[in-house]
């Protein structure tokens, strides 16, 4: 369900996904953003109106010391980044090739993730990054997994863009003179099911899926039964 946090561009409650034997994600417990720095005051009214007892922020440092959160300061805000600074980075590498290069990374920070989204106060939890569709989208996309979200769901939910995200990613675009570089930043912005499902078979193929995956990284049995009692309805 699209939520209207201004100036959001891509936010949405993901309640209402089904997760099984009839069951649903439930309303009000998981949702994904993109950037909370652009929330107006009104913004930042909505979000604490939402009952928001989490903020997951996955940006780097840098990008929220240049950038900050309107809740920064606030107790409900973690800063969780998922790759370090000096980690390889490839920018000819597909989508997908590079949401997988940075699971296998990193798998006990996408579990600290995950693990915060489990831990956190009852309440909503905002899981974000710049766009909400890339970092974030991968640590909701582990955490429906785990929830029972068939992956064809996890993958269609990925897909989903905010008409005024795809606006901004156009506006982007049309700033970019080099053409091999507008290429490049401009396969970064799609949202194609099938590369979340590339992602989500990579995990399966190396890892067993996205549960044993997120063990690996450090999340433990608690941690996985108080994610599904907090996201499936």
């Amino acid at each position: 369900m699209q939520l209207t946090w201004p100036d959001c561009l891509n936010v949405r409650d993901l309640g209402g996904l089904p997760a099984g034997d009839g069951r649903r994600i439930a309303g009000g417990a998981l949702i994904r953003s993109d950037n909370l720095s652009r929330l107006t005051e009104a913004g930042v009214t909505a979000v604490r109106e939402a009952s928001v007892s989490r903020i997951i922020d996955v940006r780097t440092p840098p990008e929220c010391d240049g950038d900050p959160s309107p809740f920064a300061t606030d107790p409900v805000y973690r800063n969780m980044p998922l790759y370090d600074a000096d980690d390889p980075y490839d920018p000819t590498l597909s989508l997908e090739r590079s949401y997988m290069a940075m699971l296998d990374l990193h798998p006990e920070l996408f579990a600290a993730a995950v693990g915060a989204i489990a831990d956190a106060p009852a309440g909503a939890v905002v899981v974000h990054c710049h766009a909400g569709k890339d970092r974030s989208g991968n640590v909701v996309a582990l955490a429906l997994r785990v929830a029972g979200v068939p992956a064809e769901s996890v993958a269609a939910d990925y897909a989903l863009l905010d008409d005024r995200m795809r606006d901004h990613f156009t506006e982007q675009l049309a700033l970019i003179n080099d053409p091999e570089e507008r290429s490049q930043l401009a396969e970064s912005f799609t949202a194609r099911p099938e590369t979340m499902l590339a992602v989500l078979q990579h995990l399966e193929d190396h890892y067993g899926g996205a549960e044993a995956y997120l063990r690996q990284g450090g999340l433990d049995d608690n941690q996985l039964t108080a994610l599904r009692a907090r996201l499936v309805a």
